[in-house]
């Protein structure tokens, strides 16, 4: 990636955030350690100490647990019930299994706020829409494959949308501006 960052392929997003908690804490001397689905970029920091430390890292080890965030949705997603065919179970049943599953930000993108979380089941995935939506409102939860994400602003979006939400997910005068930083664990509560 250049003189000064470094980035390292992992099997998954799992492994990805587990050596960047790890790095972390390890004080690796990187300006930016950024995990995402299954890669890990360290910026500013030389190539070779990356190289050198990652025989430390205790791989196939889970990140450490996070901080929990609780978040009361509104189950009234115009996919809920294609959502409930997919899993082949009624829309309060999808309501019952995501509110029973603690998820975890295992890495953010997309847009400020954007968390992918996982925790998700693989027999729950669920295929994107054929067409993306020209605009997904604020506040929308969704799911893609086995990824669940709230919309931090009104955008372009082809996820399943299942409900929403009102949690601020990105606000840049809090001290730490996304409410859903990489290794917060995720509780969805049913209200309304």
């Amino acid at each position: 990636m250049g003189p000064r960052a470094c980035l390292v392929e992992l099997e998954d997003a799992v492994a990805a955030a587990s050596l960047a908690a790890w790095a972390r804490a390890a004080r690796l001397p990187a300006e930016e350690i950024v995990p995402a689905a299954a890669t890990v970029l360290f910026d500013g920091v030389y190539p070779a100490s990356v190289e050198a430390a990652l025989p430390r890292w205790p791989a196939g080890g889970e990140p450490a647990a996070g901080p929990l965030v609780r978040v009361a949705v509104t189950y009234d997603g115009p996919d809920l019930e294609r959502v409930a065919g997919h899993w082949g179970c009624s829309a309060d049943e999808v309501v019952e299994q995501h509110t029973s599953t603690e998820l975890v930000a295992l890495f953010t993108g997309f847009a400020p706020g954007f968390s992918y979380l996982g925790g998700l089941p693989a027999h729950r995935s669920v295929p994107r829409l054929s067409s993306p939506r020209p605009r997904v409102e604020a506040g929308s939860v969704a799911l893609a494959g086995s990824w669940c994400g709230i919309y931090p602003a009104a955008s372009p979006g082809g996820w399943l949308v299942i409900g929403t939400t009102e949690a601020v997910l990105w606000d840049p005068a809090r001290r730490q501006p996304a409410l859903l930083a990489p290794g917060t664990r995720v509780r969805f509560e049913a209200v309304g």
